[in-house]
């Protein structure tokens, strides 16, 4: 083995050894080193950024967020050992199978959120009506308590997501529908939860996108990645991203536009950065997690079966276009911009495209170019 020779002394020197950080130097700091924010912490220090929500009121929000999510990571995590895994024998609302962990985790959540009365109203997925809370109150939270909680039984990431508004209706009055019918444009905060090797939550509250990673040990999520958003690349290089997350299972089923997208899509372009490349989980939250760090796009299209498509609009698609955006990507139905859709259901449905923002652009571009007949923004002839 070659050894380093000090020129000026003729010794040789001892080796360098890079001796990794523990946990506690890592969140507490080490010799100078700066201490890493937990989740209240860092809103405390930014409650400048959070426009009509107060530093207070926000904190008990997210600290009932919070809690319920380390109930629900403590019972993912013991899934196979407790009785927790399969269906709960019921359907919800949209006539889909119940899992087990669908009730506990909606359970959970509405339990701490009614517990601190920090909303005047809860609507849930899992739900069919929304739940009125404190009157007194001028927030509304709309859930998905537990997305993608089918591959629980095979042990793959799930994940919760959450949308929060201001009300409409005045405050120390019973909450109503049009407290929760808003478009996303008017969200105060969005937000998920991922299960899956750490449990972390991602959120935003329109002053970028923030990563807080769970410390079990201890019960707290600390801020582990700041300033999250889509990759992009250098100028002159090809557009960064290439990942495409779909279930082409339908196929057959897709508009033109889409499949036209596809083709596109894993055709070789040096210039383009393509052919892309197939990553599909099945579980939102973990689709968009892993595209938001690598680049890429999410898509659940119209189908032949459900022209609307599937996902729901304040559940799923609203929070997560949200964070679509602050993290400087995009998220479109195929013709408008999500967040610009006027909710006139509370489980309404619709087609959505998001993540990188060259890629949802050309989605976009096929959708008008060869399925001009889904674009829900024209009146039907």
């Amino acid at each position: 083995m070659d050894k380093t020779v000090d020129r000026q002394t003729g010794a040789t020197p001892k080796a360098v050894v890079d001796v990794p950080r523990t946990l506690s130097e890592t969140l507490f700091g080490a010799e100078g080193g700066k201490v890493v924010p937990e989740l209240g912490e860092y809103f405390i220090a930014n409650k400048g950024a959070m426009g009509d929500a107060s530093e207070d009121d926000m904190n008990r929000l997210l600290t009932a967020i919070k809690l319920a999510a380390k109930v629900v990571h403590r019972e993912i995590s013991k899934a196979g050992l407790a009785d927790i895994l399969g269906a709960a024998g019921a359907e919800n609302v949209q006539g889909e199978q119940q899992q087990k962990l669908d009730v506990f985790a909606n359970n959970k959540f509405i339990q701490a959120l009614c517990n601190r009365e920090v909303v005047c109203g809860i609507c849930s997925e899992e739900d069919d009506d929304f739940i009125p809370v404190n009157p007194n109150s001028k927030f509304v939270l709309l859930m998905d308590p537990l997305d993608g909680s089918s591959n629980i039984d095979v042990n793959v990431s799930v994940g919760t997501i959450f949308s929060i508004f201001k009300r409409v209706t005045p405050v120390g009055t019973p909450v109503k529908l049009e407290d929760f019918l808003q478009k996303g444009n008017k969200q105060l905060c969005a937000g998920y939860v991922l299960y899956g090797s750490s449990t972390m939550l991602v959120c935003t509250w329109g002053q970028g996108v923030h990563g807080f990673t769970l410390d079990p040990s201890l019960g707290t999520f600390y801020l582990s990645h700041p300033h999250l958003s889509f990759p992009k690349a250098p100028a002159g290089a090809p557009p960064a991203g290439r990942v495409y997350s779909v279930n082409e299972g339908n196929w057959k089923a897709f508009p033109e536009g889409i499949k036209r997208f596809i083709e596109w899509g894993q055709e070789e372009s040096e210039q383009e950065n393509r052919p892309y490349t197939l990553r599909y989980i099945g579980s939102l939250v973990s689709d968009f997690h892993r595209n938001l760090l690598q680049g890429g796009i999410y898509l659940y299209p119209p189908t032949k079966k459900d022209p609307n498509g599937k996902l729901r609009l304040l559940y799923e698609c609203n929070p997560m276009a949200f964070i679509a955006e602050q993290a400087g990507g995009l998220a479109s139905d195929g013709f408008q911009r999500i967040m610009d859709v006027q909710p006139t259901q509370l489980h309404q449905r619709v087609p959505i495209f998001t993540g990188s923002a060259h890629m949802v652009e050309h989605a976009k571009s096929f959708m008008g170019k060869y399925s001009p007949e889904y674009d829900s923004t024209k009146p039907k002839a």
